[in-house]
């Protein structure tokens, strides 16, 4: 028996954090994507749930970061049913990438760190959980996301994530700035640190460093937002799969934040 559904309008926003227009909207991109063309698994072999009741179960799945044992009763599905279709599904919707934007658009880098289970990917990193350097960039502007990196190590700092994941190259084009945990990046805009004899910064150095962190605050403030879906607070799926998962959630909040 299946206990939630697209149909009904009123569980789409408790479950997914998106507003039925929203949802509807993001189910149109998966379907232009191919989502209406995948079967499950075997050749012929057509799904169980319709497409819009696919994307609400995988945006569920994100949001509440119940186990297949637990999501899949809700839907009328196997826990394996349910394993598939957030396999298959996920990836289609994933972030785009920006197609159109300024000279002048800045972007504002940041590193946050989702606790993962997988050994394979996660290491030991500063709050002693074994954790996932995940690397997000968003529109100064705009505060949309407009690039996520490729997982890396917790333990890895961010100066070398963000050269190594693939973000440095998405941005290379627009200003970035970031905090000073990015130093060796030459081409980061950070805030000035003190002198090595430990001297103060002039009065326009501090006013500079102000203003810089009231801009950069909103990267994390983007960060929190995401979190929201849950499953970025305790990942316990394949770590082949947090790129996907975190690209997502970022479409998923653009979403949320454009509408």
């Amino acid at each position: 028996m299946q206990v939630i559904s697209a149909s009904r309008s009123e569980w789409i926003a408790p479950f997914t954090g998106l507003e039925p227009g929203q949802f509807r909207k993001l189910v149109r991109i998966v379907a232009s994507r191919g989502g209406d063309e995948i079967a499950d698994g075997r050749p012929g072999r057509q799904w169980r749930l319709d497409l819009a009741d696919r994307v609400l179960l995988v945006a569920t799945y994100w949001r509440t970061n119940l186990t297949m044992r637990q999501i899949g009763p809700l839907f009328g599905v196997s826990h394996s049913a349910a394993h598939r279709v957030i396999d298959t599904m996920g990836p289609l919707l994933a972030l785009a990438s920006v197609r159109k934007r300024r000279i002048d658009a800045i972007a504002i880098v940041d590193g946050t760190l989702v606790p993962t289970r997988d050994h394979r990917l996660a290491a030991p990193s500063k709050n002693y959980r074994y954790s996932a350097n995940v690397q997000v960039a968003i529109d100064a502007d705009t505060r949309l996301v407009i690039a996520t990196g490729d997982a890396h190590p917790g333990n890895r700092n961010d100066c070398t994530v963000y050269r190594d994941s693939g973000i440095e190259q998405e941005l290379a084009v627009r200003p970035v700035m970031a905090d000073g945990g990015y130093q060796g990046n030459p081409e980061v805009i950070m805030p000035y640190r003190k002198p090595r004899d430990r001297s103060d910064l002039a009065d326009w150095q501090e006013d500079l460093n102000a203003d810089h962190r009231k801009i950069r605050a909103r990267v994390e403030h983007a960060l929190a937002r995401m979190k929201y879906w849950k499953i970025l607070r305790d990942y316990r799926r394949a770590a082949s799969t947090l790129n996907d998962t975190v690209s997502g959630i970022a479409h998923l909040h653009n979403i949320l934040l454009a509408d």
